[in-house]
Parts: C-alpha cells; structure tokens; sequence
C-alpha cells in the first residue's frame, strides 16, 4: 500500500514502494487512489526512464521493463530516513544528524549511504565542490532512493 508517512529505507523503499518491483504491481493503486502525472525523459545518454509523480509528493521511477528504479520524495513526505532524515531539512540539520557528508552527481549522501541521496537544489548542484560551499540554511527538498553505489570511490568491483 502506498503510504506517504512510511519509513524511507535507504537501497529498498519510500512510500510503501519497493526497488525493483514492477511498477505494474503498484499502478491500479497509483491511479485510483492519488493523481498520478506521467513523463517520459531521457539520461544523458540516451537511455529513457518513465517518472510516476504520485500527488506531486512521490516519485516513482523506472526502466522501460516496468522494473522500478528509484523513488523520490519531496517535503510534503512525512516518512523518514534512519528516523532523522527526511526531505525538508536543511543542510545544517542534516550536518548536525549525520557524521559525514559528500558531493556527487549534484546530490549528497549523508555517512557514505549509497542508498538515498539528497537532491541538491540549483545552483548549488552545478557549483558546490565541498559541503563548506553549500549555506547552512538551505533546504534539502527532495530525496531520493536508489542505488548509487556506483558513485562510491570505494567500490569494490
């Protein structure tokens, strides 16, 4: 059941909406049960996804099999991450819950979680080289949930 209060586990879920399920198993909810906008795009390269955005509060993302990708979430979610970290907070809060903090891909994972990322709001996801470049003030507005274990630089591969 999609449920925007449910825990965000970081690598698995948010909303009650699990990582490489198949969308179609969640779509006869999605449509009946909340207003659900469609949009096509594509990676740079080239590679399409299809981005379900639930009440403009949840975003489900998947391949074109239908397996979902990531999951997305803004402040208008009430779940939260380990119990401290949720969409909505801003830079400082998230300083002070978590032990490291680092820049990737204009998002930023909090103790070397490469499970959810927080989704750095322009311009600051073109221009900040290192957490001291990003104001102690400034909402992290969207989360997302995924598997960004390729942006770790210690891999293992």
């Amino acid at each position: 059941m999609i449920d925007f209060c449910a825990d965000i586990v970081s690598g698995r879920s948010a909303g009650g909406v699990a990582l490489n399920d198949d969308i179609a198993d969640y779509l006869e909810e999605m449509y009946f049960s909340h207003r659900v906008v469609l949009r096509s795009y594509h990676l740079p390269n080239g590679q399409e996804r299809l981005a379900y955005s639930l009440d403009e509060t949840l975003t489900v993302v998947t391949l074109p099999s239908g397996s979902i990708f990531s999951i997305g979430c803004n402040g208008r979610y009430r779940g939260r991450c380990n119990g401290h970290l949720y969409p909505g907070k801003t830079m400082g809060d998230v300083i002070e819950v978590t032990g490291r903090q680092r820049i990737f891909n204009g998002c930023l994972v909090t103790n070397d979680d490469f499970g959810f990322s927080f989704v750095l709001p322009h311009p600051y996801d073109e221009m900040a080289d290192s957490i001291g470049d990003i104001p102690l003030d400034l909402v992290l507005e969207e989360l997302y949930v995924s598997d960004f274990s390729a942006w770790n630089p210690n891999r293992q591969v």
